[in-house]
């Protein structure tokens, strides 16, 4: 006999069919084209005024086509700040996602665990340098790590994005640990072995 699974989330999770009509449009959405439905989606609707706010601000930083930083560089933020700050769902979900667009197998893992030892660019290492700063030293933060990143090409404005990415994200971070937030099996696999050829 099976273990059942634990709970997504230490609060309630609603069900699609009780949620506002733009909220179940968008996960039914991310449902068919993932094939399942991040966790994420589910636990935040318990509260759906915040969810909104939420998925506003995370599509502005991460759906944006301004900016130097790929998606897969977002990515990178995403997961060596939340190895920072103990967030199993993100480093796991954001991992997978950082396989996917950099379609490498290995590079989720290496930067969740040590980002200056990972197989990244100088460039992808001094943004995350800074990432890391502003996950866990903010507040020495100061002009000579601009002038560092512009060594590397990174302009104001890419800074900008780096830093919010790294404060939404750390925001994304407390939410999960705070109600448990639970990763999608899927999530575990994705992006480590290439895909069948039909």
């Amino acid at each position: 006999m099976s273990t059942p699974a634990p709970p997504i989330s230490r609060y309630p999770v609603p069900e699609l069919t009780d949620l506002p009509e733009d909220l179940r449009t968008r996960i039914l959405d991310v449902q068919q084209k993932a094939g399942f439905v991040p966790n994420v989606f589910l636990a935040l609707a318990h509260r759906p005024a915040e969810w909104r706010a939420f998925m506003a601000y995370h599509d502005a930083l991460l759906l944006k086509d301004t900016g130097s930083l790929s998606k897969g560089e977002r990515e990178m933020i995403i997961v060596a700040t939340s190895a920072a700050n103990q967030c199993l769902y993100c480093v796991v979900a954001h991992g997978a996602i950082l396989r996917i667009y950099e379609k490498r197998p290995l590079v989720a893992d290496q930067i969740a665990v040590n980002h200056r030892k990972a197989d990244i660019t100088p460039r992808q290492r001094a943004m995350l340098d800074f990432a890391m700063k502003v996950c866990t030293a903010s507040h020495t933060v100061d002009d000579s790590d601009f002038a560092a990143l512009h060594t590397h090409g990174f302009s104001d404005e890419d800074i900008w994005d780096i830093g919010a990415i790294t404060a939404f994200f750390g925001l994304s971070n407390r939410m999960a640990n705070l109600t448990g937030m639970r990763p999608n099996d899927e999530f575990f696999l994705m992006g480590r072995v290439p895909k069948a050829k039909s």
